[in-house]
């Protein structure tokens, strides 16, 4: 299997997992740079994640439009990903979804969603928060064009993840694994959160040294990390597909 197979094939797993794990469920997609090309990135059709397979996948290139002909529905806002993909050139894979327990950080002023968790370390110190009414007035709160997306680029900044005032959650990662990983305990470390909030008191978040230090030395397939994604790849049914890389090539 070539790497763009393997990526491709990687991509298929990664939907699954999200929607084994209730990050997304009819909506909300996953994408990844094309590693032969780091100007068009792959992503599947307009499709429930749970149903993507191989033959789902498209390559767009950094506006969002297809680079072959595409007579199939393409998701709505595939210029998320076309914009972070642009603007941030070292990250190589992005999310976008709904996850309800993310959803209160971002409308409600007070507690910001920041790490309480050691394995909610990955979504980094800082949270911000895009509002579309800022820039755009009222809208249907979708990212339909590359302005709007470009705008939710310049929110997300160098951090890891931002959440979307009324909708949603973007994240953006160095593999595919790791943005996977991250969207993952992102509303998991949300809901500890928001437990904390409700039994009062003070809450102690992470700190810039405990999120560094549980950050430090990461490779997309370390041990550790391929355990998590070997887990939740058997997990949704999707056991067979694996293929680990040469880890001196990672």
């Amino acid at each position: 299997m070539n790497e763009k197979d393997r990526v491709i094939n990687d991509l298929v797993i990664a939907n699954r997992i999200l929607a084994r794990e209730e990050v997304v469920d009819a909506y909300g997609h996953i994408s990844i740079r094309n590693p032969d090309n780091p100007n068009t990135f792959f992503i599947a059709r307009s499709l429930a994640p749970q149903l993507v397979t191989a033959d789902d996948i498209v390559e767009l290139d950094l506006d969002g439009n297809p680079v072959n002909d595409e007579a199939r529905p393409l998701y709505l806002e595939r210029f998320i990903h076309a914009a972070i993909l642009k603007a941030r050139p070292e990250m190589h894979s992005t999310v976008h979804a709904h996850a309800e327990d993310i959803l209160p950080f971002g409308i409600a002023n007070g507690i910001p969603l920041r790490p309480v968790i050691h394995s909610g370390s990955f979504i980094g110190a800082n949270v911000p928060v895009w509002d579309i009414a800022d820039n755009f007035g009222d809208t249907n709160l979708l990212v339909t064009n590359m302005d709007q997306a470009d705008d939710l680029a310049r929110t997300l900044a160098n951090n890891n993840v931002a959440l979307m005032r009324g909708h949603g959650f973007v994240s953006a990662a160095r593999s595919l694994i790791e943005a996977v990983r991250m969207s993952v305990y992102l509303p998991r470390n949300a809901r500890v959160l928001s437990r904390a909030v409700h039994l009062g008191g003070d809450i102690k978040f992470l700190s810039q040294g405990e999120i560094d230090a549980r950050n430090q030395g990461y490779k997309p397939y370390s041990p550790e990390t391929w355990r998590t994604w070997e887990y939740w790849a058997i997990k949704c049914d999707c056991g067979h597909m694996l293929v680990k890389p040469d880890e001196n090539n990672e």
